[in-house]
């Protein structure tokens, strides 16, 4: 029996912490038609609940300006959370009955037309209700079975930073033998990007903070840079035997890209998903075109990538990388953690 009433917790507005509400009354939602109405058992937090939270996405014209992710402003109170691992729950009207009971993974992307390879243009959590609540109810086709005997918590890892480094992967064309140079390796992002490589025969570099240079190579980097050494392609160079670099993965940009572009080899790849180390850069362009390089950004990913991810973490390509678990009603205190980034792998909320 489905309850009326849930606990959720409800972002209130932009700003810290503090506009994170538990709601021990909030209406169950509505299913649809086309939808289904998912219990949630966890739900992994991203980079993009805690920017989203400070509106920290700029505009055009003032990149300083309190702005949010996707089309249109934010409808407060919001449920956010997009990494969502659960069973359904309720079938909406259209949807085969016998979906019911299902243990399922939610591919996040919102999508405005049918294809594997349209882009999703904003994600539950952000242009819908996410799954930082007892119950969500997504669109059916969202709703993936998965067979494992991973847990919630641990398929919860998987979605936005792998699909995301999925999806740049593929946009530099990646293949067997790259040589693959990935920034903030011991985040999300970055150290699915890792194992990722791996799985497609790639040899993956990190440069990671001081001290994650051992959990960083555990889970498949050739070898180390610690970030913020006095030469980066010195010791890129020494790490990598003086092999070229293929393809540079940055979720970190900042004032490190000038040099990122020098480690590239002529007519390399490079792509970006974040600036957590600063979105606004001096680059001299000349390096650019001079080199012939091939710039991408990318930003979550399509239907083709989740299906690759799911495939990956259902085979056990690759492997969850949790590093903490909270409850619902310590959201707060689990993004300001987040933040502090001295940990490797991802953080995840269990719902009960």
């Amino acid at each position: 029996m489905v309850p009326r009433m849930m606990k959720a917790m409800l972002l209130t507005g932009h700003g810290g912490p503090d506009k994170l509400v538990l709601s021990k009354n909030h209406p169950v939602p509505i299913v649809e038609p086309n939808e289904v109405l998912i219990k949630v058992g966890a739900c992994g937090i991203n980079n993009t609940d805690i920017w989203v939270r400070e509106g920290a996405y700029g505009s055009s014209d003032n990149p300083d300006e309190v702005a949010s992710f996707g089309d249109s402003p934010l409808q407060f109170p919001l449920i956010q959370g997009a990494d969502i691992v659960g069973t359904i729950a309720t079938c909406g009207q259209d949807v085969e009955p016998s979906r019911h009971g299902e243990r399922v993974m939610i591919d996040f992307g919102i999508y405005a037309g049918e294809g594997e390879e349209i882009p999703s243009h904003d994600y539950i959590g952000s242009g819908r209700p996410g799954g930082f609540a007892e119950y969500v109810a997504v669109p059916a086709e969202n709703a993936h079975t998965v067979e494992s005997e991973l847990s919630d918590a641990e398929l919860a890892t998987f979605c936005c930073a792998y699909i995301t480094g999925e999806h740049m992967l593929r946009r530099t064309r990646v293949g067997k033998g790259d040589r693959v140079l990935v920034t903030g390796a011991s985040g999300g992002v970055g150290s699915g990007v890792v194992q990722l490589c791996r799985a497609k025969g790639a040899i993956p570099y990190a440069i990671v903070g001081a001290g994650k240079e051992a959990a960083v190579r555990a889970i498949g980097a050739e070898g180390t840079v610690t970030r913020g050494c006095d030469n980066l392609a010195e010791a890129v160079a020494t790490v990598a035997g003086d092999a070229e670099i293929d393809v540079i993965i940055d979720t970190v940009v900042g004032p490190v890209l000038p040099d990122l572009i020098e480690v590239l080899k002529p007519g390399g790849r490079y792509a970006t998903c974040g600036a957590m180390g600063g979105p606004l850069v001096e680059l001299d362009m000349r390096r650019i075109y001079l080199k012939n390089i091939e710039i991408h950004g990318a930003s979550q990913g399509n239907r083709t990538d989740f299906a690759a991810v799911r495939d990956y973490a259902l085979s056990g390509a690759i492997r969850p990388l949790l590093a903490g678990t909270y409850p619902l009603s310590e959201l707060g205190r689990a993004q300001e953690d987040f933040g502090r980034k001295d940990f490797v792998g991802k953080l995840v909320v269990e719902v009960d």
